[in-house]
This record gives C-alpha cells, sequence and structure tokens, in this order.
C-alpha cells in the first residue's frame, strides 16, 4: 500500500512514535561497549515485539528512536521492555555500570513520545465539528480518499 501503511489481518495502520528516555543523572555512560551492547539489546526487543527501527541515535547521554509500533503493541509496554531489559543487562555486563547505578536504575523515571502528524483525517478537517468527505483530488493509492495538505509545526 501507498504511504508505508502496514496491514495486519483485519487492521490498515501508519504508527509511527518518536521516543527519547536517558540513563539516570544524564551521566554520559552511552560510549563504547556499553553503547554497542545497549544498541543490540534494543534492537533485539524491537524483533520480538515487530517493532521497526525506522531511524535511532544513541547519543552519550539519551537515546533517540523514530520507530513503528504495530497495534497490537502499547508504546508504554514497548519502552517498558526495552529500558527494564537493558537496565538489568548492562549491569550484569559491566562492572562499572553497577558501580555508579547502585540503585539497580539505570535509566532515568519515564520516557518522552510524540507522533508526527501525518494523519490526512488530522490534518484536514476540524475535529470539533467537520467530517471529512471524500476529494476527487485524492492520490488513487490512498485507502482514506481524503487529500493532503501540509501542517506546518510552530514551535
Amino acid at each position: 500500500m501507498a504511504m508505508g501503511y502496514l496491514t495486519g489481518c483485519h487492521t490498515t495502520f501508519h504508527h509511527r512514535y518518536h521516543l527519547v528516555w536517558a540513563p539516570k543523572y544524564r551521566f554520559k555512560v552511552l560510549r563504547g561497549e556499553v553503547r554497542l551492547r545497549v544498541r543490540e539489546i534494543i534492537r533485539q526487543v524491537c524483533a520480538e515485539m515487530g517493532v521497526m527501527i525506522i531511524n535511532g541515535v544513541l547519543s552519550s547521554d539519551h537515546v533517540h528512536m523514530f520507530v513503528k509500533i504495530p497495534p497490537h503493541v502499547s508504546v508504554s509496554d514497548f519502552v517498558r521492555r526495552a529500558k527494564s531489559r537493558s537496565s538489568r543487562k548492562i549491569q550484569q555486563e559491566f562492572e562499572h555500570i553497577r558501580a555508579r547505578y547502585w540503585g539497580q536504575r539505570f535509566w532515568q523515571r519515564g520516557y518522552f513520545s510524540i507522533t508526527p502528524a501525518t494523519s490526512p483525517m488530522i490534518s484536514s478537517c476540524d475535529i470539533s465539528t467537520d467530517i471529512p468527505t471524500s476529494n476527487a483530488s485524492a492520490p488513487p493509492d490512498d485507502p482514506t480518499g481524503v487529500s493532503r495538505s501540509v501542517v506546518q509545526m510552530v514551535p
């Protein structure tokens, strides 16, 4: 299908999330072998849960991920599993990390999550009153039948 839509048994979806989380105290510990191991663990969790990494960056003091998450997986479950497994394994495998993070907590509590405004339903109608209608100028491979309009994000 067009636009990167994915399908399940009875669903068609386009779920994208930008996720960010950081080590406790924002220590710059995601370097060298620790960085490689965290990346490997997160990739394993993604493979197990059916999450596809579109783009990702491991900075020395935080993780950025842009991912596709299927509808049967909640964002919080994915982040919880990625953070808990990587925390446990990193502390088991790296003595200097275990000594530095003595409370068995490697990551800060919580995470940041945002979805890009790619939905034609959101960008083409006023949610309070309008109901989107089919538009003749919509691309033929667009399953919603609603034309795309550009949404400008204001900081």
